[in-house]
């Protein structure tokens, strides 16, 4: 039930949070030969972190000149990792939940369901496990390029003509909470691989303990015991043994008796026997 309530939440917080984040970055240049030259910079980004792509215009502080530049590194590839993880474990959240309530005696009909369900748990749970440590990483790049002090870098005319600052850096509140939910997920869904093999049935005791017998063993395993009457044997007794120097053979009511693999007294007909001294 948990898994049910909490899987496609978390999923959802995971994928919004990445997904629809957007950064904005600004910066001031005063070139030192005009004093009334006060120039803004906005930098503007967003998912999927393609920064190679992003670029801005920066003046030169000679005259009405500006050039382009453009921002470093690509983190696309770990963010729609960790976004396609998002969306799919929901997608499949919402299936297991309208199969579990709806279609529940085709779930269990030869057991194909449940083992279907442990194996795709098991999947996920390593999925969220890589895409999030992968995204968290990646994060951490992603803020390391776009630290204003390493973007003022990148203008020339801060390095020799202007005296440039940081104004607004980037809300990293939303990319943290996704790394958060990335992890969270993984948990919620490494912990459900224990009540996904539950429904197996694997987990019962003596599950294949014991081998089925083959009908071939079970029918020389059926016998039909007999009461001992009156004149039956007591005890097991050997077909021949020495009793007063005679060699006599144990009978009862002229027919010769054995006894079988299980005990029961089996009777093989009649007999003729003689002592002899």
């Amino acid at each position: 039930m948990c898994m049910v309530i909490f899987a496609p939440l978390f999923a959802i917080c995971a994928f919004a949070t990445c997904g629809g984040y957007s950064g904005l970055l600004q910066v001031s240049m005063d070139c030192l030969n005009k004093t009334e030259s006060n120039y803004s910079i906005t930098i503007n980004f967003a998912y999927p972190f393609r920064l190679y792509q992003v670029y801005f215009d920066a003046p030169l502080c000679e005259g009405n000149r500006r050039e382009r530049l453009f921002l470093d590194g690509d983190f696309s590839s770990s963010a729609e990792l960790f976004v396609t993880t998002a969306v799919f474990a929901f997608l499949y959240s919402l299936l297991a939940t309208v199969v579990y309530i709806f279609y529940q005696n085709k779930y269990r009909e030869n057991n194909r369901g449940p083992v279907a369900d442990f194996i795709v748990t098991m999947v996920f749970s390593f999925t969220w496990l890589v895409s999030a440590s992968a995204w968290a990483k990646g994060l951490a790049d992603l803020k390391e390029e776009t630290d204003p002090e390493k973007v003022l870098q990148l203008i020339s005319a801060c390095r020799v003509r202007a005296k440039c600052s940081s104004v607004q850096e980037p809300l990293w509140s939303g990319l943290n909470i996704s790394v958060v939910f990335g992890f969270f997920n993984f948990l919620l869904w490494a912990g459900n691989i224990w009540f996904a093999r539950k429904e197996t049935g694997w987990y019962q005791p003596g599950y294949h303990r014991y081998p089925a017998r083959s009908a071939s063993e079970k029918q020389s395993g059926r016998f039909t015991r007999h009461p001992y009457s009156q004149g039956s044997f007591e005890e097991p007794l050997s077909l021949e043994q020495p009793m007063g120097g005679f060699i006599t053979q144990h009978a009862v009511l002229g027919q010769q008796s054995s006894y079988n693999q299980v005990g029961s007294c089996v009777t093989t007909g009649p007999i003729t026997f003689a002592g002899q001294i």
